[in-house]
């Protein structure tokens, strides 16, 4: 009665209503309930806090506007729903504003909401304005904090649907923004009144999309969860699959830009990133050891914030809430480490999901964290679940909305804290720098690759670093990092050694290393005192680029090579300007005239080209050629640019995104290929260069791929399954290329092509016998998580190493070991660390049958390059184990090769020193023996550009 009368008189007010008078209290929606418990397995399952949704006669519930409640067994939405149902709230209410803050790679949009009550609606630029005060307390005078403090709402973020299969939150979220917008608790109204709510309901909506559609089109009626059915589909977003949680240093893929987007413009003091993968419910501090330059206020924060919500949910009899024993604390590249990286806090829920809507009897008996079982009580978990547990789509729900609701409640109760710890956080970043050292980082002008030092600065910049550079002066060129600012703490994990401790009681969760420096092959200095004078230095306010010089004269323009990135990008883009352009690589040291270096093994001289040509060129690529008249005389060769394709599997396609990315950005063509391709054969035909990116898996998951007991099963875009066959399709994913595909691909090399592998993916095809010379070694004791480490050329005239050292960083991770027999070391390339294995040692003893020799006096030792340390940047263990041993291998087969790297130069677009390695291959392609490889008249085809699909 009350409500029809509220409909007709018009008099309603958002949140509550009034008639004439007096507050009616809020109206309960039953049916809501009934629902909810009918969903729910077990009443330890239902906290109260996720009851008595209201039932308001306006603003539509999720059940009145989809017709049924969140969680409904095997109900999900795509993404235009969900952002219609956000666009229905903000219709409806005045407490709810949406806006685009993105557009994914396929075009989809990624959408913010705010929430807050009628007083922070209206004044969101005031309060984005004063959190950004606070975000740099050089702007704020000490007098002026505690009214700034006094004016200041707390922003919240909350971030859902970053992990495609984890199909909580974009869900639960649609339910968490009605009820704060409609209920009348004493609990919500405090959370509306004190903190502006973020959420960002599908921060990767293209692999949403596809999700729900995987969903709908397997496994949603599925009896059993741990059937070995794929639980998701092999591509999520166009490049990156579980590692777009592995973005938050490079900011290379959209949804990660979305989130900086936010932050930037908004500043929330507290960032919750909501996951799905143990059981009940985890919530993050993590098991330590803790990045070094976190401020010890954020790990307090971490330990309290977690406590809290444990606390919280306890009072509401749920079980299976834990901390701690998941999880380190120490790499700074994901998501939500865009917060504890800038000073704010971030989060992370882990609740138990089954990949979709349904409801599935769980096993938690062989789970162990931290060492211990999933299901014992100990002090960070003191409601354990049972072994077993019957667990539904709104379980899930309730667990994650539940934990939110305290998490929020915590920081309206507590704002005025967290926002004073906020700015405290960026003080004592400030003082850190002034008073400690190093007091600046310095990239000095005159880099090996200028365009990679240009590219350091713009990433600094992007984390929000202040980037100065020398305009006059001794050093001027110079780019500065003056430490005295409020991201000082990012500047330092970012630029120096990382020190991780060999004692560490559990094994890392991620890469432990990304010192910037030896990533991206720029020299990098840490300095104790400024040598700069103010006058000298000015702050850069836009991205730079180092455009390239042409000096001399002459109709030959040279490039000094140094294994610059941009190198082989410049000659496919002059491939595409002109016919009668060519590139010559040098495979001699030589001198020229009119060119004032020396010049090395891998000089380019670029022939044929216009004068505008060679400046163009030089400018876009940020080369620095040299024109002159002569020509060498020194061994030469031309370059033929190859046809490359990359290859994918179907069961693993994380790295061969990054591969796809990485050669995108860097404008190399080629052609992505999959097992269809290599059963069909005659790749020699099409190909000369086959990349095939780190999988995971063994031999027979590169053979066999998705076992044929679940085909056929296709990968195509259909009318009612719209999001599938992309980026690439097949009509059955299962099967694998099989022994015929495996076969065609070492003909393939056997007729003149390169086959590159990275990293597994050479274990892979050394046990699929395409490159039989090369064994599996087991280093005993090893451990070598993700760090930066030293290698040495053994085949320094190997064009592959052309522009590189005798001794160099890269980064390496664990990965499987090769080896060769000792008769067939000349096939390794490079191996990890300076010494000689152990039986390459020259033996100094007694020889029987021979005559007596003198002992061999040992020369006396120097400090030399030989001697430097194997780990430059993490840690790893027991690494006598690995050196001396192969780190690239040169693999005749027939005509072709196989070049096998046992580490991935390509990895996460991170390692971009390392990728020249790499480019080296498909420069010199043909030229990677004493042989060429076969010739393309031999091959049947013609000259080759590269294509791209």
């Amino acid at each position: 009665m009350a409500f029809s009368l509220l409909r007709q008189t018009g008099l309603l007010l958002t949140g509550f209503w009034i008639v004439s008078g007096p507050l009616l209290a809020q109206q309960v929606d039953d049916t809501y309930n009934q629902k909810i418990r009918e969903y729910t397995t077990d009443p330890r399952f239902l906290p109260a806090s996720v009851l008595n949704l209201t039932d308001h006669p306006t603003i539509p519930s999720p059940r009145k506007h989809f017709g049924q409640i969140i969680g409904t067994p095997g109900i999900l939405h795509h993404t235009t729903d969900i952002y219609a149902y956000y666009r229905k709230l903000a219709q409806t209410s005045s407490l709810v504003n949406v806006q685009q803050i993105g557009t994914s790679e396929e075009g989809r949009p990624i959408q913010l909401v705010a929430i807050g009550n009628e007083e922070a609606m209206k004044r969101l630029d005031h309060y984005k304005k004063q959190v950004a005060l606070l975000a740099d307390p050089r702007k704020v005078q000490p007098q002026e904090l505690e009214k700034i403090l006094g004016d200041t709402k707390l922003v919240y973020y909350l971030n859902g649907g970053l992990h495609s299969p984890e199909m909580g939150s974009p869900e639960m979220l649609m339910e968490l923004a009605y009820r704060l917008i409609t209920d009348q608790s004493e609990e919500i109204k405090t959370i509306r009144n004190n903190i502006i709510v973020l959420i960002n309901p599908v921060s990767e909506p293209d692999g949403w999309d596809k999700q729900v559609d995987w969903y709908n089109r397997y496994t949603k009626n599925r009896p059993k969860y741990d059937d070995g059915f794929p639980k998701s589909p092999p591509y999520w977003g166009k490049y990156t699959y579980h590692d777009n949680n592995r973005d938050g240093i490079q900011i290379s893929q959209a949804l990660t830009k979305a989130i900086y987007k936010l932050y930037f413009d908004w500043h929330p003091t507290a960032m919750l990133d909501l996951h799905e993968s143990v059981p009940l419910l985890y919530i993050s501090t993590g098991t330590g050891p803790y990045n070094e330059t976190i401020d010890p206020i954020a790990i307090g924060e971490w330990q309290i914030m977690a406590h809290h919500d444990i606390t919280t949910l306890a009072a509401q009899g749920v079980p299976g809430v834990f901390t701690w024993a998941f999880y380190d604390g120490w790499y700074p590249g994901y998501a939500l480490w865009i917060a504890n990286n800038h000073n704010s806090i971030g989060r992370f829920y882990e609740t138990f999901g089954n990949a979709g809507a349904s409801t599935y009897l769980r096993d938690l008996s062989e789970q162990k964290y931290a060492g211990d079982p999933a299901t014992t009580r100990e002090w960070y978990r003191p409601a354990p679940p049972t072994e077993k547990v019957y667990w539904s789509y709104r379980n899930n729900i309730n667990y994650m909305q539940a934990g939110v609701l305290a998490s929020l409640s915590y920081a309206a109760n507590n704002a005025r804290l967290l926002l004073k710890n906020f700015y405290q956080k960026g003080l004592n970043s400030i003082r850190k720098g002034t008073e400690e050292s190093p007091r600046a980082y310095v990239i000095p002008a005159g880099q090996r690759d200028p365009s990679m030092a240009a590219y350091l600065v713009n990433q600094l910049r992007a984390q929000g670093i202040e980037v100065h550079k020398a305009e006059s002066g001794k050093k001027q060129g110079d780019y500065v990092v003056l430490l005295n600012q409020p991201y000082r703490n990012l500047a330092v994990s970012l630029l120096s050694k990382q020190n991780y401790p060999k004692e560490a009681k559990f094994p890392p969760y991620d890469d432990i290393a990304w010192t910037m420096g030896y990533l991206y092959g720029v020299d990098v200095k840490a300095e104790d005192s400024v040598r700069y004078t103010p006058a000298d230095l000015k702050l850069i306010q836009a991205d730079v680029r180092y455009a390239g010089q042409v000096s001399g004269t002459g109709t030959n323009y040279v490039l000094a090579y140094k294994a610059q990135n941009n190198v082989l990008p410049a000659m496919y883009w002059l491939k595409g300007q002109s016919k009668t352009a060519k590139a010559v690589v040098l495979d001699e040291k030589t001198t020229l005239e009119g060119v004032k270096d020396t010049l090395l093994a891998g000089a380019v001289i670029f022939k044929g080209l216009t004068a505008d040509q060679a400046r163009k060129l030089s400018d876009l690529f940020g080369l620095d050629v040299q024109a002159t008249a002569a020509n060498p005389a020194v061994k030469q060769h031309e370059v033929n640019l190859p046809r490359v394709a990359i290859y994918h599997s179907w069961y693993n396609t994380q790295d061969e995104g990054w591969a796809r990315f990485t050669f995108e950005q860097r404008g190399i063509p080629y052609t992505s290929i999959h097992k269809d391709h290599l059963k069909a054969g005659e790749l020699r035909k099409k190909f000369d260069v086959i990349l095939i990116p780190r999988m995971r898996g063994s031999v027979t998951d590169f053979i066999h791929e998705l076992d044929t007991k679940f085909g056929p099963l296709p990968y195509t875009k259909t009318l009612e399954y719209p999001a599938h066959g992309f980026p690439d399709a097949t009509a059955d994913m299962t099967g694998g290329p099989g022994f015929d595909g495996i076969g065609h691909l070492r003909q393939f090399v056997e007729a003149g092509g390169v086959l590159v592998s990275l990293d597994n993916s050479s274990a892979m095809v050394a046990g699929a016998g395409i490159a039989r010379d090369l064994k599996p070694y087991e280093a005993a004791g090893l451990f070598h998580p993700g760090s930066v480490i030293q290698v040495k050329a053994r085949k320094p005239d190997s064009p592959v190493l052309y522009g590189f050292p005798e001794t160099f960083p890269i980064f390496k991770g664990i990965a499987p070991l090769l080896q060769t027999d000792k008769n067939n070391r000349d096939l390794m390339l490079l191996q990890y660390g300076t010494k000689p294995l152990k039986d390459e040692e020259e033996y100094k003893g007694p020889i029987m049958g021979m005559p007596d020799r003198k002992p061999v006096a040992e020369p006396e030792k120097k400090a030399t390059a030989k001697e430097l340390p194997y780990v430059l940047s993490g840690m790893v263990r027991n690494e006598q184990t690995i050196i001396g041993h192969g780190t690239i291998f040169n693999v005749p087969v027939g005509a072709g090769r196989v070049i096998a790297f046992t580490f991935d130069p390509l990895h996460r677009y991170l390692n971009h020193h390392d990728a020249p390695l790499v480019w080296n291959t498909l420069i010199n392609w043909d030229h990677l023996g004493t042989t060429p490889a076969a010739t393309a008249s031999a091959a049947g085809k013609g000259s080759a550009t590269g294509g791209n699909e």
